[in-house]
């Protein structure tokens, strides 16, 4: 055996030039195939561990998943707020231990702006139950002080006790900018991988103190109240976008669920942060289907490259496989000497490709954290990437029997009539 492989990489080696192209395209596929399989896996990950530790999601009735998407990632708007003293009801519940409010709609140079309260700082948790820390300064306490996230610090360049103008809405239009209340920046967060880095976080008594002059999104005419005159006014939040509750056992959270679809005084819902994160990925799922039906379209075309080539080259190698006859090869040789070609192929096809991938992780890990809160990490093979392999390795080698069978019947007709 040993024999016969030398025999088939000093074939290949003859012919380097065509059967190099087919090792670039079967790296290609291979590259694809585990980069997909890579992302969707980080991806997922990383969506999983944006929130931790937290039991329910309290929110206006809408779609779970756009509870899930508005309240955790920051994606779309809340149809409704909820009243807070529908908070304050739930959190006087038997079995709720902790309630972080969350009330969102404002943004800074296209970082959304996150109100809440301390809770937010002792109980939110991402991750493996990570709390998150401050890489610089302290939480915030004044009313006009802010903290920001590590990605939207580093970014914009912000340093601590640097002022910044908040804006109503999305801040397209300047017109909508709280100008005349500037936050200070007493904090930035370290770096979660989460939706936490890219906020910039402030507290409710602030969110409220914006918008004293402001009525249904746009200011009150002749009706400004200055930075120095809020603490005059009752900064207690009249409303808040969703609310992250924490139970005192996990055993009571159908019951507490149950509990808050039947609250009277409001239409409210709760949802379980795992199961709506199910369903996202129901919604998604097509789009990764997609991805990996076309990888496994390249991996096809790159094995049909394979077969293309050796078939193309068997009348030219008739005369070598007549003279491996003469010496003594047997039918059944020169077929495994194909297929043993076709194998050595796309193994070195699969290591350039393994090995592209490796090292595509390693250069834009942490670009595509920054730049899409992605954080690709490498880590040993899985059993799905070991599976994408073994295929590509089992489908170069059956691939490679097709061509290996056609010079069997060459190598017969030649063995009885050489062509020499």
């Amino acid at each position: 055996m040993k024999w016969l492989l030398q025999l088939a990489a000093s074939s290949a080696w003859n012919r380097r030039f065509a059967l190099s192209l087919v090792v670039l395209c079967i790296g290609l596929s291979t590259f694809l195939l585990l980069a997909i399989e890579r992302i969707r896996h980080d991806v997922r990950q990383n969506f999983a561990q944006s929130v931790s530790g937290t039991d329910l999601i309290v929110g206006a009735r809408t779609g779970s998943v756009q509870l899930l998407l508005y309240s955790v990632f920051r994606i779309g708007n809340a149809t409704n707020n909820v009243r807070w003293s529908s908070i304050e009801a739930i959190s006087r519940h038997r079995a709720v231990a902790w309630v972080i409010p969350i009330s969102l709609g404002d943004s800074h140079r296209g970082f959304p702006v996150i109100a809440t309260s301390q809770a937010y700082f002792q109980h939110f948790r991402y991750g493996n139950r990570q709390a998150l820390a401050m890489a610089q300064g302290a939480r915030f306490d004044g009313v006009f002080e802010a903290v920001l996230g590590s990605e939207a610090a580093r970014r914009l360049g912000y340093r601590l006790g640097q002022r910044i103008v908040l804006s109503h809405g999305d801040g397209v239009l300047e017109a909508n900018d709280h100008a005349d209340k500037p936050f200070t920046v007493v904090g930035i967060l370290a770096p979660t991988g989460t939706s936490v880095d890219r906020s910039v976080h402030i507290s409710l008594a602030a969110m409220e103190a914006l918008h004293l002059d402001w009525m249904a999104g746009v200011p009150i005419p002749g009706m400004a109240v200055p930075a120095e005159q809020v603490g005059e006014h009752d900064l207690t939040p009249k409303s808040v976008t969703a609310a992250l509750i924490g139970l005192k056992s996990r055993t009571a959270v159908f019951a507490v669920q149950r509990s808050i679809a039947d609250f009277e005084d409001e239409p409210l819902m709760a949802i379980l942060p795992g199961v709506a994160l199910d369903e996202l990925w129901d919604v998604v799922g097509a789009g990764e289907r997609g991805l990996m039906a076309m990888s496994a379209l390249v991996g096809v075309v790159s094995l049909l490259g394979l077969v293309a080539v050796i078939m193309a080259g068997l009348n030219e190698r008739r005369r070598e496989l007549s003279i491996l006859r003469a010496i003594g090869a047997g039918p059944r040789q020169i077929l495994l000497l194909l297929a043993a070609e076709g194998a050595l192929v796309t193994v070195a096809g699969i290591v350039i490709g393994a090995s592209a991938c490796a090292f595509a992780i390693l250069l834009l890990g942490d670009w595509s954290q920054t730049q899409f809160g992605i954080a690709l990490r490498l880590q040993p093979y899985g059993q799905q990437e070991w599976m994408l392999i073994g295929i590509l390795l089992g489908g170069g080698w059956l691939a490679s029997l097709l061509p290996g069978y056609r010079a069997y019947r060459l190598s017969l007709v030649d063995g009885l009539s050489p062509r020499i």
